[in-house]
């Protein structure tokens, strides 16, 4: 695969993650009000496309039990005024997209994971039965035209068995895409990828499903989300996800640090002169915000201290 010449250097989405992959870890339950806030205050910044909750099992998952009343508040708020502003959920079987509809969801997303054991520890059955559990959901959502986009886990390594091979990813991926997917996400899921790895992953995958048609999903374990990102965006990938303040992690995975900070994913992109629509100070705001509620530091290398904000002011 060929890098992305100079004429591709045009703007990159993102997909805010922060309100569901973000808070879905957080061991004292966040408030409704603090959770439609963040939804609120991402907005504002620029942010186009925003996770906002799972429709999961409340057992599972406490923190997005309050799920469709959150949706349900967003979309009747100021904040959905605007028609380009997209609220994804993730649905993993067809009760769930059911509940995400009557809530008001207009676009719904769903996972699985390139690791059997991955697949069994998080969603309790294999990669087939996941991707059986998901044939209702996508001819329900093919017949109601509601976009459904694919959630890939493990895709470099998976914390129970290793490495994972590019080629089985591929074979997932193209599963999912045949299946109706418009988009399929990679999950570095414990962020062990560098560079190279997600190289000879892309290089792979894009063999199964187009580049325009995949999302790069990285987390900042070892430090290399951004790089990561770079290194996908060179390759062609255009759409990435990325979590305010770097806020999440996998409860499955012991010891993988959050996803890659929003706000740092802006800085590279604006110091590579590629749009984001997105403005950074307002995005730091809203990750000094969210850090105060949750009553901690957030991860993001750009909002880290009041003096790296005054080396950037001075960089400008």
């Amino acid at each position: 695969m060929m890098p992305a010449g100079d004429g591709a250097r045009r703007g990159v989405h993102l997909v805010e993650v922060g309100p569901r992959d973000g808070l879905q870890n957080e061991a004292v339950s966040v408030p409704l009000a603090v959770k439609r806030g963040l939804v609120e205050r991402l907005a504002a910044a620029g942010l186009r496309e925003i996770e906002a909750g799972a429709f999961v099992s409340p057992r599972r998952v406490p923190q997005m039990a309050d799920s469709a009343a959150l949706l349900q508040s967003l979309v009747e708020a100021p904040v959905a005024a605007r028609g380009d502003l997209r609220l994804p959920v993730l649905t993993p079987n067809l009760q769930g997209y059911e509940a995400a509809r009557a809530a008001g969801a207009q676009r719904v997303a769903v996972f699985a994971a390139a690791s059997e054991t991955f697949s069994q520890r998080n969603i309790q059955c294999s990669i087939g039965q996941s991707l059986e559990r998901f044939a209702p959901v996508l001819e329900a959502a093919r017949k109601e035209a509601v976009p459904v986009r694919a959630y890939v886990s493990c895709v470099i390594a998976c914390p129970y068995e290793g490495a994972i091979a590019p080629a089985a990813v591929a074979a997932l991926a193209g599963q999912l895409r045949d299946m109706g997917c418009y988009e399929i996400s990679l999950g570095d899921t414990i962020g062990v990828g560098t560079p190279a790895s997600v190289g000879r992953l892309l290089d792979c995958v894009a063999r199964s499903v187009p580049l325009e048609r995949l999302a790069g999903h990285f987390h900042d374990t070892y430090g290399m989300g951004v790089a990561n990102a770079h290194a996908a965006y060179a390759l062609g990938v255009r759409t990435f996800d990325a979590s305010v303040a770097g806020l999440g992690g996998c409860p499955y995975a012991p010891g993988a640090s959050g996803n890659v900070a929003t706000e740092d994913l802006v800085y590279l992109f604006e110091g590579m002169g590629v749009d984001t629509g997105v403005d950074r100070d307002a995005l730091i705001a809203c990750a000094d915000w969210i850090c105060a509620q949750l009553g901690r530091r957030g991860r993001g290398r750009v909002a880290a201290s009041d003096a790296v904000r005054s080396l950037l002011a001075v960089a400008r």
